[in-house]
């Protein structure tokens, strides 16, 4: 399995970051969302680069121009809440994509909040046979959902290569994916890879609850 790290790269994803961490900056929704967005446009621009591409002939008013596109049928992927704005990120860039969404949440199991399990109510996906699989999710904290979402998908077909983008990603969730997912097949993408959990897994220092900074506290 393959981990790429923007934040190991100077670029401007890591200003986006800066702000999104900063707990004045959080106080406006829109510029929280916005970031998260711009950062989903940045990631897909660099999974862009890694795919297969073929040559074409477009025709203009003065003649015929060669070009090179991508061969990959892509599928852009979600999980509900928080990784709606991340996704509309993907969707800017890879805008002929089909799209497919799941909804997979942590649930504590005990009084204290430290045990979590992850509840799946919700799935709609084209057949995934032999594509390219993106699921965009922001915090890659246990990677218990990125991995319950990842067979929920698998009930519609079995893609040839998995791209997992977050924001950001902690050294448990990434152990987590290696061990539940396809190794020869998957690649991480996040921007940045910070310390641990705590004991409520929650990423530290993380920025929060993204799903609560984009949309709003939740009952």
């Amino acid at each position: 399995m393959k981990i790429i790290n923007l934040s190991e790269t100077d670029s401007v994803v890591n200003r986006y970051l800066s702000e999104i961490r900063d707990v004045n900056y959080q106080q406006n929704r829109l510029l929280f969302r916005n970031n998260i967005t711009r950062i989903g446009e940045m990631m897909a621009y660099e999974i862009s680069k890694t795919l297969s591409y073929e040559d074409r002939e477009v025709t203009t008013p003065l003649g015929t121009a060669r070009v090179r596109l991508p061969e990959n049928d892509i599928v852009l992927s979600t999980i509900f809440r928080a990784g709606l704005p991340l996704h509309t990120g993907f969707l800017n860039v890879f805008d002929h994509a089909e799209n497919a969404f799941v909804s997979a949440y942590r649930k504590y199991t005990d009084d204290t909040h430290t045990e979590v399990g992850i509840h799946v109510e919700y799935l709609a996906t084209p057949n995934l046979d032999g594509k390219t699989l993106i699921i965009a999710d922001p915090m890659l904290a246990t990677g218990g959902s990125i991995e319950m979402g990842y067979r929920a998908f698998l009930t519609k077909g079995l893609p040839k290569r998995v791209d997992i983008a977050c924001v950001i990603a902690t050294p448990e969730g990434i152990e987590h994916v290696r061990r539940t997912m396809p190794d020869d097949i998957t690649t991480v993408w996040c921007a940045a890879i910070d310390e641990r959990l705590d004991e409520h897994k929650y990423i530290v220092p993380g920025l929060g609850d993204a799903g609560d900074l984009c949309f709003g506290e939740k009952l």
